[in-house]
């Protein structure tokens, strides 16, 4: 492959210069800026004799500008003295041109061969190919190697174009992280990305995953642990990326309950696989309380820490390249960039207490700083820093019309992630009339159209046949604005859809000082939801393929126990009553993989309860326990069982041996039957896991032994048929960066600054 050096920095460039010399010639390169004696990138100092390297990175030039350069550097060179000099150079040369250029560097260069130029550099970089996938900028600007990250990073629910990708690589500052998060994936699998938002955790998990791809493996990005579980596939190579996989505003301890434990069978998957990766972000906050929570993340025997990398801290080269890149690859004025220079704004912004990258990003966009006079630059910047909530405030309050801002609390109640289209024009449509009747405002039909075309590039992105927020820090400012109760109790009434109605509920929470009768009149706004609630669609049919569905909203378990806290909260019969009849007849019938785990904590929580409560939710009880006896007397494979019993013994102490029949009676067939249901598996770990399974199962009710070896074999020449064709993929080997101690002075940060000023004079 042939290397353009386009998305390289210069600084970039000079580290890949030091690593990839230092590998050819079996030492080390210090890094060592340009600073006030010039022309010096990296240094080797052996047995009394010095070798210099010079990188010169002329993108936009040729020939010419790197001779007129090499001219101003010989009185430099000539003062070092250096016993070998090496100039490396992304500029094409001929032969003629290294001799030119070694007239100009003088006796400091030895031989001509130690100019190399564009093709000398891919020679190099053939041969040293480690080096050249330990610069993951360089690698995955390679057009393949692109190309095949493009293919599969459609992520099942965004899209992302060359540009997209390409303008990420320009800006990305390469960083220990990165080495440290790939020796973690190659040794445990997992890998928990963790820190602040904005500090680039996405971005990380983004570049792990687009190198896996350009190794051949297929990126999975998903949205919940379904996602994963309904795609992986042992005959592949699969990296999963699940991004801010606690939520991005406040932990949902109702949803984290109930997934917890497929948390932990996910990872434990994985862990099993050796063809698996799994990359998981989260803020550093949510994680901190949900593994207060959750008993998958406290759990010493999965041992969460040696998954986890911490992001939130970066060092000071980091943050000064992560500006600097940003400065070059935006294209900010140099009078701009001389601004923050000789004001020593440059040292504020990555010294503050601040410090985001998605600030420094908002900062150095042409856009925002195109009507912002050089000498006022320094200022603005700083005072962004101090409140990055102006970021969006002064946008949102007075350069979008209201029906534009009904459209961002739509997405925000919509979805973490962005969602279908579809689904965000049906909240729009469910809230934009009684905002604007509740506000004195006009609205027609044709607002929802109008207002995406208005949002698109600025608050919003809009790819694929769905909507998400163009940047996190819009949900973040927006989750402060709608800390609002006159809102939310308008909005309360026109959620069209449960899982809507909880993210505006679980908003409402977060107000101070709640009495039982705000509850009340706030809960009141859900009856009309409340009365359709059983026939809104657990499913969808996809358009585009209509063979398929896609989950659309919560399970019927989930609106059980919703309408169980509204009911509690509120002291509303309407909610107890609805609870009773879709439990008695739901529409979407119970499943055991939507209903299994829930159904029997819900029936323990009913039994449990206060006797003065107990009174009022009998009938439901009643609808439970019937539902729960449904599922153990249905036709269910091993994993599907084990959910149901497993949530019983939890809940034992509530529900004692109230289903011991059913269950002594499903146990038996399904492992006299298991053979029989095994044609739809095509995963080995899945197959192992059912034999445990059996094996577990078996042993709670003392079956017999000769059922259970038989059915075990039986899951084991599944097995066998599975791996018989599937291919025999080997291990990668990474070989880690290691982590040295950083040090970055102010010298430092001047050396990386003062060429960018000093090339354009």
């Amino acid at each position: 492959m042939t290397y353009s050096f386009t998305s390289l920095s210069p600084a970039d460039f000079e580290d890949l210069a030091r690593d990839l010399l230092g590998e050819e010639l079996a030492c080390r390169f210090e890094g060592f800026g340009p600073g006030p004696d010039g022309g010096v990138d990296g240094r080797h100092a052996k047995s009394g004799a010095t070798t210099i390297l010079q990188a010169k990175h002329l993108r936009m030039s040729g020939f010419a500008a790197l001779a007129r350069q090499m001219r101003n550097a010989r009185p430099s060179i000539d003062q070092i003295q250096p016993d070998r000099y090496i100039l490396v150079t992304s500029v094409s040369l001929t032969p003629a041109n290294k001799k030119a250029l070694a007239d100009i560097i003088g006796p400091s260069l030895i031989n001509a061969s130690d100019i190399l130029g564009f093709e000398d550099l891919n020679s190099l970089l053939r041969k040293h190919d480690d080096v050249a996938k330990s610069h993951v900028k360089l690698w995955l600007s390679d057009t393949a190697i692109l190309e095949r990250v493009l293919q599969s990073a459609s992520h099942n629910f965004t899209t992302v174009t060359r540009a997209e990708i390409t303008a990420k690589l320009n800006v990305y500052a390469e960083n220990p992280s990165f080495g440290q998060g790939r020796k973690v994936l190659e040794s445990q699998r997992i890998l928990i990305i963790s820190g602040p938002g904005g500090v680039g955790k996405t971005t990380l998990a983004e570049m792990l995953a687009y190198a896996y791809i350009g190794e051949d493996w297929d990126l999975v990005a998903i949205r919940s642990l379904d996602d994963g579980f309904a795609r992986i596939n042992d005959s592949r190579r699969q990296v999963f990326f699940f991004d801010d996989f606690l939520g991005r505003i406040a932990l949902d301890e109702r949803a984290l309950s109930t997934q917890d434990t497929e948390l932990g069978r996910f990872i434990a998957r994985v862990r099993r696989t050796p063809t698996a990766r799994f990359i998981l972000t989260t803020r550093a906050p949510v994680f901190q309380h949900a593994k207060l929570v959750s008993d998958v993340l406290a759990d010493h025997r999965l041992d969460v820490a040696q998954y986890l990398l911490d992001v939130g801290i970066y060092t000071r080269r980091i943050r000064a390249r992560i500006l600097y890149n940003h400065l070059v690859v935006a294209g900010v004025p140099i009078e701009h960039i001389r601004a923050l220079y000789d004001t020593g704004t440059i040292k504020k912004i990555i010294d503050h207490k601040f410090y985001n990258p998605r600030i420094v990003e908002w900062m150095t966009d042409a856009s925002h700083i195109e009507d912002v006079a050089a000498e006022d630059y320094p200022e603005i910047f700083i005072n962004k820093l101090n409140d990055p909530e102006s970021i969006w405030d002064k946008q949102f309050q007075h350069h979008i019309p209201r029906r534009c801002q009904h459209l961002l609390f739509s997405l925000y109640f919509g979805s973490q992630y962005g969602a279908e289209i579809e689904d965000i024009q049906e909240i729009f449509e469910g809230l934009h009339p009684l905002l604007c009747q509740k506000f004195g405002i006009a609205w027609d039909a044709k607002d929802f159209e109008s207002s995406v075309k208005v949002l698109e590039g600025g608050f919003i992105a809009v790819a694929n046949g769905r909507i998400s927020f163009i940047n996190p820090s819009v949900r973040d400012y927006l989750y402060r604005y709608l800390l609002d109760r006159k809102l939310l109790v308008t909005m309360a009434a026109g959620a069209p859809t449960p899982s809507c109605a909880m993210r505006i509920v679980d908003q409402f929470k977060k107000l101070s000082d709640l009495t039982p009768n705000d509850w009340r009149t706030f809960l009141a706004g859900f009856s009309a939801l409340v009365q359709r609630l059983n026939t809104i669609p657990r499913w969808k049919r996809i358009p585009s393929n209509p063979t398929n569905f896609r989950a659309y909203d919560t399970t019927t378990s989930d609106r059980i126990n919703m309408l169980l806290l509204w009911w509690k909260l509120s002291g509303l019969k309407i909610f107890l009553e609805t609870a009773v009849a879709i439990a008695t007849n739901p529409t979407d019938q119970f499943k055991s993989w939507d209903d299994a785990r829930a159904l029997p904590t819900i029936l323990a929580n009913l039994l449990s309860a206060p006797q003065n409560e107990k009174k009022d939710t009998g009938p439901l009880a009643v609808a439970i326990e019937s539902a729960i006896r449904k599922m153990l007397g249905g036709s269910l494979d091993p994993d599907d069982l084990e959910r149901v019993v497993t949530s019983i013994d939890t809940n034992k102490a509530n529900l004692g041996h109230m289903f011991d029949n059913e269950i002594n009676t499903a146990i038996p067939e399904m492992i006299e039957n298991v053979s029989d249901n095994l044609g739809h598996v095509d995963s080995d770990s899945t197959l192992s896991d059912y034999i445990l399974t059996v094996e577990k199962l078996a042993n709670r009710i003392g079956y017999n032994s000769q059922a259970v070896e038989s059915a075990k074999r039986a899951i084991q020449s599944r097995i066998e048929e599975v791996n018989e064709n599937a291919a025999q993929d080997e291990e990668l080997s990474v070989t880690g960066e290691d982590v040295r101690e950083d040090t970055f002075d102010d010298q430092d940060l001047k050396n990386l600054f003062e060429p960018l000023l000093a090339e354009e004079d």
